[in-house]
């Protein structure tokens, strides 16, 4: 949500895209669609050890049972279930999944622009933040959906002056429970709190310099060095990836052209995430990228091959079939993927087998 602009768009696409979606690129797949109408790819997609085959097949649910909206971001927890969340203001924005597919639960209505979703802690003891732009409000949950703490705009920062500017679209959880909010629709601040919500400091804000954010969309906690923990941020309507201290200093900065990133994902060595989209907004687009320790893209399922020409990365090219504006990814513990989508004709999430 870069501008004005922006917002209008994102309104159209989501008032028009339903009512279109039957007849555009794979018929049959719009809320109506039963597991039974959805023929699978047989085919498999990415790139070296990251290939995949696809099953769209594998979320279907009953639309009037088990609506959904446009579909932002999923996590695994310690039981092996999956959890999603999905807009709307008359359907449960939390969809609880088994890796089979189906639907164990839902639940909470609080949050209409459901977005961002993180999950720590440990056993029973597990719980979840999730973002709500709609309502300016960031909320830690339990797993069943018990509001422990809600946090609204941080008043110790200058840059806020309303509720309504304070826009939250992700969290990144610490060990110690602080944890960073991630303004990435709003002013662009990353705020940092202690466990119990109380403000400790903040950095970022709008801006093209090294340590400002063109939408921070997403952030995670890179541990793969483990003696030196980073940040690593998005700044999405720039295409790359920043990554900082964990007190807000910038260390570097990974461009990534023609990549509208959602959120970084760690998963092993690599580095996973969902671009959105490469060239337009106003039609389907996307793909998964998978970077490598030296932060280079080894795989694109969904996308051509990943091609550099004197280190820069060319900017990839969707392939046309595979998805409609993927907006995370999930990696289980078989290095399966698991993908929901935003504005795509209220599709249900997408599994990706690894071959």
């Amino acid at each position: 949500m870069k501008s004005n602009k922006n917002n209008k768009r994102r309104s159209f696409i989501k008032k028009s895209v339903a009512g279109v979606s039957a007849s555009i690129i794979i018929p049959g797949y719009a809320c109506g669609s039963t597991k039974s109408k959805l023929k699978p790819m047989k085919e498999t997609i990415g790139h070296g050890d990251f290939t995949y085959t696809v099953d769209k097949n594998w979320g279907v649910q009953d639309p009037s049972k088990i609506p959904v909206n446009d579909c932002h971001e999923m996590v695994l927890d310690s039981k092996g279930r999956i959890l999603m969340t999905t807009t709307g203001d008359n359907n449960n924005n939390i969809i609880v999944y088994d890796k089979s597919g189906k639907v164990l639960t839902s639940w909470g209505t609080e949050f209409p622009g459901a977005h961002g979703l993180s999950i720590a802690g440990e056993g029973s003891d597990q719980f979840l933040f999730i973002t709500d732009p709609n309502t300016h409000q960031v909320h830690k949950t339990t797993l069943d959906g018990k509001i422990i703490m809600t946090l609204e705009r941080p008043k110790e920062v200058d840059g806020y002056t309303s509720n309504e500017q304070f826009l939250p679209t992700e969290t990144a959880i610490m060990p110690n429970g602080d944890f960073y909010v991630a303004d990435g629709y709003g002013q662009n601040y990353i705020i940092k709190y202690n466990a119990k919500g109380e403000y400790l400091s903040h950095f970022g804000g709008k801006g093209e310099g090294a340590d400002k954010f063109n939408c921070c969309h997403g952030i995670t906690l890179d541990t793969r060095d483990a003696a030196n923990p980073t940040l690593l941020i998005t700044s999405r309507a720039s295409q790359e990836f920043k990554r900082f201290t964990l007190d807000g200093k910038h260390l570097e900065t990974i461009p990534l052209p023609g990549c509208s990133i959602c959120r970084p994902v760690i998963h092993g060595e690599n580095i996973y995430f969902a671009v959105i989209v490469t060239k337009t907004w106003d039609s389907w687009d996307g793909m998964i990228a998978i970077l490598d320790t030296n932060n280079k893209i080894v795989s694109l399922p969904g996308g051509g091959l990943p091609v550099y020409t004197d280190g820069n990365l060319t900017p990839p090219e969707f392939d046309g079939k595979t998805f409609r504006n993927p907006h995370d990814v999930l990696v289980d513990n078989d290095g399966d993927l698991y993908v929901p989508q935003w504005a795509s004709g209220k599709t249900y999430p997408i599994k990706l087998n690894r071959v």
